[in-house]
């Protein structure tokens, strides 16, 4: 496992907001980038506010765990709207070594262009430039760069987008689907038709990936927009995890274990059972149809965190 961390993570259930980075770059800078990715995001979303046309507020169970350290905390995810974009979790020390989540969500088929997808792309284009600008600015720095998933959910809306080789997952009616395209030169060959999957898993150049967040003045993000559905799990990962790990086994702990932090361990632990030497990030979210007044009830007495700032 290495000793330094380029993985990330952060969510804002308030904005119904998630995202997962896995930085790439010399010496610490894999590290600056993936914050930056997740920080960038986190305050576009705060600062532009929940989006005033919806009625519903969204909410997930989410999980959360990072190969660098094999502890978590469970707090858990409300809905409230407005706090100052500048808020940080109550107890940031133990969300720094990754964690548990629970928020509320409903509602996956396409819909139309919506206010969500939108402004994940741009916050996506942000986020790029921020990090392309540092590169070419901070000594040690260039060429540094980093992967993307975030997930935008509010009512039924789930809006996804990504750039590079991290995944988001659908598990739904005991099925899983990628969401997701990786940005790799092997996935490239694997859709060509040159390679298996099953060559690309044992390829050396695995690492080659074609898109990233700040390697380039512009990046093109893929966005997607769905429908959830109660029930409906949302696996988002970095490509520690599914290295080593087939789709169908991610299923199976998934169906097999129904706490999200004890499936976000065991996720990463099936990982490093099969040699995983790089850092493993994964963010689970499970939708629930819950009644209004739950939600409000869970905002006035639970005291559940319901952010998570970068680690």
């Amino acid at each position: 496992m290495r000793e330094n961390n380029e993985d990330n993570f952060g969510f804002d259930a308030r904005y119904g907001i998630f995202v997962v980075c896995d930085g790439m770059g010399g010496q610490a800078a894999g590290e600056v980038a993936s914050k930056m990715g997740v920080d960038v995001l986190l305050k576009y979303f705060r600062e532009i506010g929940p989006d005033s046309t919806l009625h519903t507020s969204p909410s997930a169970m989410a999980a959360s765990a990072n190969g660098a350290s094999n502890n978590g905390y469970a707090p858990d995810l409300g809905s409230s709207k407005h706090s100052p974009a500048n808020d940080s979790p109550a107890n940031d020390d133990a969300a720094s070594e990754g964690g548990t989540a629970v928020a509320t969500a409903r509602t996956v088929s396409l819909l139309p262009g919506t206010s969500d997808a939108r402004a994940l792309e741009r916050a996506i284009h942000l986020a790029n430039q921020t990090i392309y600008s540092a590169g070419r600015a901070g000594a040690g720095r260039a060429g540094m760069g980093s992967t993307i998933v975030a997930a935008v959910i509010r009512g039924h809306s789930l809006a996804i987008g990504h750039v590079g080789d991290s995944r988001v997952y659908l598990v739904r009616q005991g099925e899983i689907q990628q969401l997701t395209q990786d940005h790799s030169l092997v996935m490239e060959q694997v859709r060509m038709g040159y390679i298996t999957r099953e060559q690309a898993q044992k390829s050396e150049l695995q690492n080659v990936i074609l898109r990233a967040l700040g390697s380039e003045e512009e990046v093109e993000p893929d966005i997607e927009e769905l429908v959830a559905v109660s029930g409906d799990t949302i696996l988002m990962t970095s490509d520690g995890l599914t290295r080593y790990v087939d789709d169908q086994e991610i299923l199976n702990i998934i169906k097999t274990v129904p706490d999200l932090k004890q499936a976000c361990n065991a996720l990463i632990q099936a990982a490093k059972d099969r040699g995983g030497d790089d850092n493993i990030t994964c963010l689970l979210l499970r939708m629930e149809e819950r009644p209004w007044y739950k939600g409000l009830f869970s905002k006035l007495f639970s005291g559940d965190q319901q952010w998570q700032n970068s680690i």
